[in-house]
């Protein structure tokens, strides 16, 4: 028996570029008056800066990025199959984080189909949202067993090995939720703000500081002015008048093996950096390009 796969296709773009300009959407859950989109972005930390919507054009569900945002397609009837299949509404939940997933991994900044890497990355992240949810490995897996092939594909790995994958996901957050619980939660007092009259700037001096300089970005807009990535993973921006060099933003490491680095701003703005060094922002336009320093 053949089931449903996921997909993340050029089609899937034009589909919802159709489908907002008709305005054929619902904006209905399938999984009741639950607003999973917002809980999934919970557990992780994030800004609900995606749009979950319902509708009948899609035969599954896909990640698609179009206008420069990021949406979430699914087809309601398909996702209640699932839960119906699975016998539990984690079926469908499961199936929403997959496709955040492929967001949050960087799948969606590329052109391209699905291919068996992306996939188990999006599975990955699902069982560890649906553990920090509070499904159990069985919720978190019924879905993809469910909708998934026996065999694996070119496009998608067979069901044992999604599955595994899930498993991996759910077991790296159950252990960060059982060591949570072994240790004093830290302390809940708020920092002490200086008076801004005196508090000192935010700046590191270029000639004394033990900061190391890993590499140099150039962005397309504005060549002239340098910024630097620090051995701290800082992002700064070098004021070679006054020798000093301020901290305009960070790297953090992704789950995303092509997108292995994600820069943030002070305004929690992001762009993700390739392993060759291009740097893109969420609608896949590279607005950068990271280099040697010298």
């Amino acid at each position: 028996m053949n089931h449903p796969r996921f997909f993340r296709r050029f089609a899937g773009l034009v589909l919802a570029g159709w489908l907002l300009l008709t305005g054929s959407l619902a904006a209905q859950t399938s999984t009741g008056q639950r607003d999973v989109l917002r809980e999934i972005t919970d557990v992780v930390g994030l800004k609900p800066r995606f749009e979950l919507r319902a509708t009948t054009e899609v035969q599954n569900a896909a990640a698609v990025v179009y206008g420069g945002k990021r949406y979430l397609l699914y087809n309601p009837q398909f996702v209640a199959a699932v839960n119906r299949a699975g016998r539990t509404d984690w079926a469908g939940i499961s199936i929403l984080a997959h496709e955040m997933g492929h967001h949050l991994n960087g799948h969606t900044l590329r052109a391209g189909g699905s291919n068996p890497a992306d996939e188990l990355e999006a599975d990955e992240f699902s069982g560890f949202v649906l553990r920090k949810m509070g499904a159990s490995l069985a919720q978190a897996q019924a879905g993809m067993a469910v909708v998934s092939d026996d065999e694996a594909s070119p496009t998608h790995p067979g069901r044992r090995t999604r599955l595994t994958a899930i498993g991996e996901g759910w077991q790296r957050a159950n252990q960060q939720i059982v060591a949570s619980t072994r240790t004093a939660a830290p302390s809940a007092t708020p920092a002490v703000l200086a008076d801004r009259a005196t508090a000192p700037v935010r700046t590191v001096a270029t000639t004394a500081s033990p900061v190391s300089v890993l590499g140099k970005i150039t962005f397309r807009d504005n060549p002239a002015e340098p910024y630097y990535i620090t051995n701290r993973l800082s992002v700064v921006h070098v004021d070679r008048q006054d020798r000093t060099a301020q901290v305009v933003g960070r790297l953090t490491r992704s789950e995303s093996t092509n997108y292995p680095y994600v820069l943030v701003d002070g305004q929690q703005r992001r762009l993700y950096i390739s392993r060759t060094g291009g740097i893109y922002d969420t609608s896949g336009r590279q607005v950068a390009l990271l280099s040697d320093p010298s």
